[in-house]
């Protein structure tokens, strides 16, 4: 419970990221979508499609349809993008109570089928909601079109609503979903929201949780706020809470640009950014304040074996300045565990571009081929590797394939995180060579506004099938810290 609760005369907490209903907010064209929404699921429009990055809605907008639609639609929702093609199957029936044998595939599909028709016959409908879709296999989303198929001579028997990032279209965009892209009758985008509709927002979230008073966000604090979320209210939420408690401690009923900007500085949010072209390439992990912080701490801190001895000297190195993560690693690492020592080479002094140091022999690659522009390789030659010898070498071995794989290859993205301090990407390094093979493993730095943001990258695949198999062999650790993606070459590339 909010400790600020009393203190601005509110019955619950206002900014609660877990989707509540009484909060949804119709600003910012919610409201039109989620009747367009109603609409097309009460007239069989087809197969619907929903976007929206990360933290924009989606999921408390599938939460109010499901309360809004009539008693007579029956609602199945699916919330595991890990289905298989027969998996999905048998959770659609299994949600409407269908009793079938798992034997036979086609058994569970004609048993569905009957059970749809009765419904249609009784005068009730039947939709599926699927979350995360951007994240199903493509035999999954396959699936999905076949069951679309379902109906009478006269009506479709069940109506599917896909949500998803933005990714899903580019999933869709394949050249083997072009059918299913093809009964797409709808789509809608959540987009993120202005200054004047997060100031609303704000205002709406207070009256909605018992505040009376006048609005308590300043001006200047909403701008500030804006744009440290990117108009995304689940950031918008974390700020606005972390806001409202800086201003409880100091007794102040407003919040102004001073309480903002605490707020702003106690989060971490990953990056919503896209490549050149409008294709999907979205951090699959984002720390989001101190809870998500925690949650990912782990791969910035070596908690697992020590890392191997290194023919040089250990040598210090200035530790990076101490945030939310830092200390979230401290309490995740086991008892007595310590930053694990960076050796060191003959490398410049911390802060030198990558260009400056001898390149490890290893992978000293001169490509017959070079595919990355001069102003690519300046990017990427501006990155202060500093003392790191894992991180030099990951780093020239990422520069040699940008600059001979060819633009249908692909590798398997981990994670993209704002903190591009080299001793933390050292550490992450000299963990993951604990196990997998430390080759396989791509550092980018990707640059933008003077700014680095570190993106690491897994492997290398001839085909986008082949990163997806790659990415089930992963350690269970990484399947559950990041949620692999594959990446085209040429989309690797456009991004940096």
């Amino acid at each position: 419970m909010a400790l600020y609760l009393e203190h601005f005369g509110l019955r619950e907490p206002p900014f609660r990221i877990t989707p509540h209903t009484d909060f949804f907010f119709d600003g910012a064209d919610r409201g039109a979508t989620l009747e367009a929404l109603l609409y097309a699921i009460q007239h069989e429009e087809g197969i619907v499609k929903v976007v929206g990055e990360v933290g924009s809605g989606k999921t408390l907008l599938c939460r109010v349809l499901i309360e809004r639609l009539p008693k007579n639609v029956e609602t199945v929702y699916l919330a595991n993008p890990s289905f298989s093609s027969d998996e999905i199957l048998y959770a659609v029936a299994e949600e409407l109570k269908i009793e079938f044998s798992r034997e036979r595939a086609p058994i569970a599909l004609r048993a569905l089928q009957d059970r749809l028709i009765a419904s249609y016959a009784e005068g009730r409908r039947t939709v599926i909601l699927i979350d995360e879709a951007h994240a199903m296999p493509e035999e999954t989303l396959e699936e999905v079109r076949l069951l679309s198929n379902l109906e009478t001579s006269r009506h479709k028997l069940l109506q599917i609503v896909l949500f998803g990032q933005p990714e899903l279209d580019e999933v869709l965009a394949l050249p083997d979903l072009r059918q299913l892209k093809d009964r797409i009758t709808h789509s809608f985008r959540m987009r993120p929201l202005s200054q004047e509709e997060v100031a609303n927002y704000l205002t709406f979230r207070m009256r909605a949780a018992g505040y009376r008073g006048p609005d308590v966000f300043a001006p200047d604090a909403i701008g500030r706020i804006t744009r440290a979320s990117a108009g995304l209210t689940r950031r918008i939420n974390i700020l606005a809470d972390k806001a409202l408690l800086a201003a409880f401690s100091e007794g102040k009923h407003a919040v102004t640009a001073r309480e903002a900007r605490v707020a702003i500085a106690d989060s971490e949010f990953a990056p919503t950014w896209r490549p050149r072209r409008p294709v999907a390439a979205y951090a699959a992990i984002g720390a989001a304040g101190l809870a998500l912080g925690l949650g990912a701490a782990w791969i910035f801190w070596p908690s697992g074996p020590t890392a191997r001895p290194s023919a040089t000297p250990a040598a210090s190195v200035t530790a990076p300045t101490p945030s939310l993560s830092d200390a979230a690693a401290k309490i995740l690492a086991p008892s007595g565990a310590s930053p694990a020592p960076v050796a060191t080479t003959s490398a410049p002094a911390s802060g030198a571009p990558i260009a400056a140091a001898a390149p490890p022999a290893a992978t000293s690659v001169a490509p017959a081929t070079q595919l990355l522009q001069p102003e690519q390789r300046a990017r990427l030659a501006g990155y202060g590797a500093g003392r790191n010898p894992l991180l030099l070498e990951r780093l020239e071995a990422a520069r040699a394939r940008l600059e001979a794989e060819s633009d249908t290859s692909y590798s398997l993205e981990l994670y993209i995180s704002d903190n591009s301090d080299p001793a933390r990407v050292e550490r992450f390094l000299m963990r993951a060579r604990e196990l997998v093979p430390i080759e396989e493993i791509f550092v980018l730095p990707l640059e933008a506004g003077g700014r680095y943001r570190i993106w690491a990258l897994f492997g290398v695949y001839p085909d986008r099938g082949a990163a997806r198999e790659a990415a089930g062999r992963l350690p269970p650790k990484y399947q559950q810290a990041f949620r692999p993606y594959p990446r085209s070459f040429a989309e690797v590339r456009r991004a940096i």
